[in-house]
């Protein structure tokens, strides 16, 4: 599903956040990214997600190169993709269930069925009592559950997630983890950054871990 080929990202200055990184990964898999602060894991989830391109290599996911990608093309290509990063991107100036309902709406899904989906998002995250609220009033715990249920709420083949429990209690870190691991044994790919190394050893999955930029184990 994805396959990376001596893929190199380097920002202007100078940083190289990867290096020559080489990486198969098969639908349906799990995947914990992990590695200290810098290591390259967000760099190598936006790439992954077109949000980037690369500075060298190709990068084919679903048998797209995306790294060619044009960008009238992107939004289609992400239809699929469900994001979760730790910035968030709310939009500020809607409702909680309307953040929810725009992954549905870009799919033309609209009305009674978008409207139960987004609720049922929500309530799976604990935030079924908010839909109403601004975004803007949510602790950051809340808004971090809010971007979850955003990224689920159109079933994606593939989810990316940059530290999705980072802000979270146990509680809810592991009710989250519950949904991904749902999610993944109905055939979702998974690729998870964390630090949370409990996470790897209660969930499984396989383990990939960059440093420096660089491929270390996978």
């Amino acid at each position: 599903m994805i396959e990376l080929s001596d893929v190199t990202k380097r920002y202007p200055g100078g940083h190289e956040a990867l290096s020559e990184l080489s990486l198969k990964i098969a639908q349906g898999e799990l995947i914990f990214l992990t590695g200290h602060s810098g290591a390259g894991k967000s760099t190598l989830l936006k790439l992954i997600a077109a949000l980037e391109r690369p500075t060298s290599g190709t990068i084919v996911v679903t048998g797209q190169n995306v790294g060619r990608m044009k960008r009238a093309a992107l939004p289609y290509f992400r239809r699929n993709i469900g994001l979760i990063f730790q910035d968030h991107k709310l939009l500020y100036d809607r409702s909680v269930i309307d953040n929810v309902l725009l992954p549905l709406h870009i799919q033309g899904m609209i009305g009674a069925d978008a409207a139960k989906r987004a609720r049922a998002a929500l309530d799976k995250v604990g935030l079924l009592g908010k839909e109403r609220a601004r975004p803007i009033t949510l602790s950051g715990g809340e808004q971090q559950r809010l971007c979850i249920a955003r990224a689920v709420v159109s079933r994606p083949a593939l989810l990316l997630a940059d530290e999705p429990t980072a802000n979270l209690d146990s509680a809810y870190a592991r009710d989250i983890m519950d949904m991904f691991r749902a999610f993944n044994q109905v055939g979702v790919t998974l690729l998870i950054a964390t630090h949370d190394l409990d996470l790897i050893h209660q969930y499984g999955g396989r383990q990939v871990d960059l440093a420096h930029g660089r491929l270390v184990r996978a």
